[in-house]
């Protein structure tokens, strides 16, 4: 027997051991449906909007080990290539139903633990202010500084507390200053289509080419700001990596700033299974030396001529109404990785029981927007494109020899087809991939990938949480979806 599995045997009954004794404490309540907050109408055609920005590179990184997150673990970064950044976007529709705040952090994802930290710092702020949302995301750099805990030496974490302490304090920063900021403005929903960028590394061949922009105007003539979303893994640097950066995005948002004289909040879409950035010259770049760094930074630049050519813009969002809602939700957790990285405190994750005591469970949140007629769905994880588009494996083709009809419907048949995905919202589950291509190494399932029939690998799997998650979410979205359909009728 390999020693893999002979590991995975001792953990995984250590893990059914303490598992009565652990989950008695953290039974799951059920949780109540969540309300949509939306006025009735739009009180006019003017948003409210305040952006501010701050650094969170560490005073230290050239005298104190910080481990680079997102690929193999215990790798120290070796110096700062470009400083990770912390974005914040006040939005409101002086409708006196509240403000929404829109964070998004350069790094490889943020759980909800330090979500809901970041959120009873601003509690003051949101009372105060009449906040009635706060929302944060990722940006997945895969060169950001470990805010997880997985990446580090383990089994010790690789989450620097005086690291996440300054993620904090300048994320709070960020948010109070954007709210002071705010100005009253135009808002404007533009689209393009970007056909030679992206790469999809995992049968089907299914993502979204599509670059939203989100344009608000100052009635002042004051400096615009930019909301772009985009699906691509942040990680242009690749695995060979030892600097610290913001990716590809940070190159995205220096170049509208300098030929727009705009900033930019940056946010990714269904990046799951895997959607990364072509590099054309990749082999060559190997060859010589592995430094991505020239080809990121023209990565970053090129998506953000795209990012610049739009010209035809929507002006449906000039009725300023926006409606919200939040919705609990408890994900099953078969992942005796996680699982077990949670109870060692690698990760700083709370397992629950199910509230129907069919296993362990991780509580998280999918959270909905609409202006105007714009759906935006925020999804705590990196989910498969095809789970939101359609374009499942056939029998043939799965790894399971099941078709798509074991799988949800895709989210856009339940939602509309003009939806925003942003993926890594609010938390980071990992990958959430359709059940009938979800496949496990059977002698050491989540510690090594497993390989099917087709001689596929199958590498995501044991970066999630198991193969009922994409259920709940199509579950979860159509709850969220006929609860809006019920305030509009009334």
């Amino acid at each position: 027997m390999k020693p893999v599995n002979i590991l995975y045997k001792a953990l995984n009954a250590t893990l059914t051991a303490q598992s009565k004794h652990v989950t008695k404490k953290k039974a799951a309540i059920p949780l109540k449906d969540a309300d949509y907050i939306c006025p009735s109408k739009a009180k006019g055609t003017t948003f409210s909007l305040g952006y501010s920005k701050e650094k969170i590179l560490p005073d230290d990184i050239d005298k104190k080990k910080y481990y680079i997150a997102g690929y193999g673990e215990n790798k120290p970064a070796k110096g700062v290539l470009d400083a990770p950044q912390t974005h914040a976007v006040w939005l409101d529709d002086l409708s006196g139903k509240g403000g929404i705040v829109l964070v998004s952090i350069d790094d490889v994802g943020m759980l909800i633990s330090d979500v809901n930290k970041l959120r009873a710092r601003l509690h003051d702020f949101a009372m105060l202010s009449g906040c009635r949302s706060i929302n944060i995301v990722s940006t997945h750099s895969h060169a950001g500084i470990d805010t997880m805990g997985i990446w580090g030496p383990l089994p010790l974490s690789g989450k620097d507390p005086k690291y996440m302490e300054l993620v904090f304090s300048q994320t709070v920063k960020a948010v109070k200053d954007a709210y002071a900021n705010r100005k009253n403005g135009k808002l404007y929903l533009g689209k393009t289509e970007v056909p030679d960028m992206q790469e999809d590394i995992r049968t089907p061949i299914v993502y979204s080419k599509a670059l939203t922009r989100l344009r608000f105007v100052p009635d002042d003539g004051s400096k615009q700001t930019y909301i772009i979303n985009f699906a691509s893994h942040s990680e242009s640097l690749q695995g060979c990596n030892e600097l610290v950066s913001a990716d590809f995005p940070c190159y995205l948002r220096e170049k509208i700033l300098e030929e727009a004289g705009a900033e930019t909040l940056y946010c990714v879409g269904a990046i799951g299974g895997m959607i990364s950035m072509d590099i054309p010259d990749e082999q060559e770049i190997r060859k010589n030396g592995n430094d991505f760094s020239e080809s990121t930074k023209r990565i970053g630049r090129q998506l953000a001529d795209y990012a610049l050519s739009i010209k035809e813009e929507d002006e449906i969002l000039l009725n300023a109404k926006i409606g919200s809602l939040t919705q609990e939700v408890y994900f099953k957790a078969e992942n005796t990785i996680l699982l077990i990285a949670a109870k060692a405190g690698i990760l700083k994750a709370t397992e629950h029981r199910m509230p129907d005591k069919s296993g362990f469970a991780m509580k998280s949140e999918i959270s909905y927007f609409e202006i105007d007629s714009l759906k935006i769905l925020m999804l705590p994880c990196e989910i498969f494109p095809e789970l939101v588009y359609g374009g499942y494996l056939g029998a043939e083709e799965s790894a399971t020899g099941k078709g798509g009809e074991i799988n949800p419907v895709p989210l856009k048949e339940i939602i509309g087809d003009d939806v925003m995905i942003i993926g890594l919202a609010n938390d980071e589950l990992g990958y959430v991939l359709p059940p009938n291509d979800f496949l496990l190494h059977p002698e050491a399932p989540y510690f090594e990938n497993g390989r099917d029939r087709h001689e596929r690998r199958h590498y995501e799997e044991t970066n999630s949480l198991g193969p009922e998650t994409a259920v709940k979410i199509a579950e979860t979205v159509a709850k969220i979806v006929s609860t809006v359909e019920k305030f509009k009728n009334m």
